[in-house]
């Protein structure tokens, strides 16, 4: 059984994984995002566009990047927890952490076979579509699961409980 915690890699083991994959004629695709609670809707898109391809690289964003990104208050779990979870999911075959707001450079330097996003992200606005596209690569959007985001997610947690404790604590 593979240890999870093995899919988890500095950018430069990613590079040289990357380049492996390919040599051994591997299709990687590369996807990216916060994953800050994991839904059902990051797991359908993740299985997605593992799908397209042999083995699927994420890019995560760090803590300060998400802060950058999505305000002060996220992320709600820290890197090294969201990295841990995503690196456990079949679909995902390794996830290295980006601090920059865009993958923009990791793409860049990765250079993967596949750059996929979700259908909300017009191809010709995904940061290192460019950098896959002059290389021969595929620029691709996948369908996203209606109506599932953290966003939402927190928004109702914090309509239920209302600073209230949960779970029965006092």
């Amino acid at each position: 059984m593979l240890d999870y915690r093995k899919k988890v890699m500095e950018r430069m083991d990613a590079l040289d994984t990357v380049k492996e994959w390919q040599r051994q004629g591997k299709r990687v695709v590369f996807t990216n995002g916060c994953f800050d609670i994991l839904h059902a809707g990051h797991v359908g898109y993740l299985a997605e566009a593992r799908r397209l391809g042999d083995r699927l690289i994420v890019g995560l964003n760090s803590d300060a990047s998400v802060r950058r990104l999505k305000g002060p208050l996220r992320p709600v779990c820290s890197e090294a927890d969201r990295a841990a979870v995503l690196s456990s999911l079949e679909a995902v075959s390794a996830v290295t952490v980006f601090d920059e707001d865009t993958p923009e450079k990791l793409i860049g330097l990765l250079l993967p076979d596949i750059l996929v996003k979700g259908a909300d992200w017009p191809v010709e606005k995904i940061a290192g579509a460019k950098a896959v596209l002059e290389h021969g690569g595929s620029v691709l959007n996948v369908p996203l699961l209606e109506g599932r985001s953290t966003s939402g997610i927190i928004e109702k947690v914090i309509e239920a409980y209302g600073g209230r404790p949960c779970c029965g604590t006092p």
